[in-house]
């Protein structure tokens, strides 16, 4: 169980440390990239599978790099909002060159 942060200043060092695997941040860069892309298709039809599939895209993603090449527990089953916000960040950084993909 990880310490409990009050701020997201404070946590997102701390989630940076819990994706050190680069094939884990690819994992989470595809797996936003794909989410991103289905909302997109939903917003064109409409249908509500576009939904789902952004959501097991997102999610599914992210823990096949947890899982698979980080070896640790997803920090969104501890802090869920500020794991939600800090991966939107972190794929912001990935998009800029701030944080290596």
């Amino acid at each position: 169980m990880t310490a409990r942060y009050t701020s997201f200043a404070d946590f997102y060092p701390y989630y940076l440390t819990q994706h050190a695997d680069r094939r884990c941040r690819r994992a989470h860069f595809l797996g936003t990239s794909s989410a991103i892309a289905a909302m997109v298709q939903f917003a064109d039809s409409l249908n509500p599978w576009w939904l789902l599939v952004a959501l097991v895209t997102g999610y599914g993603g992210a823990w096949i790099g947890h899982f698979m090449f980080e070896k640790n527990r997803p920090a969104t089953f501890d802090q869920p909002l500020y794991s939600f916000r800090a991966d939107w960040v972190m794929y912001w950084q990935m998009l800029t060159g701030k944080v290596t993909w």
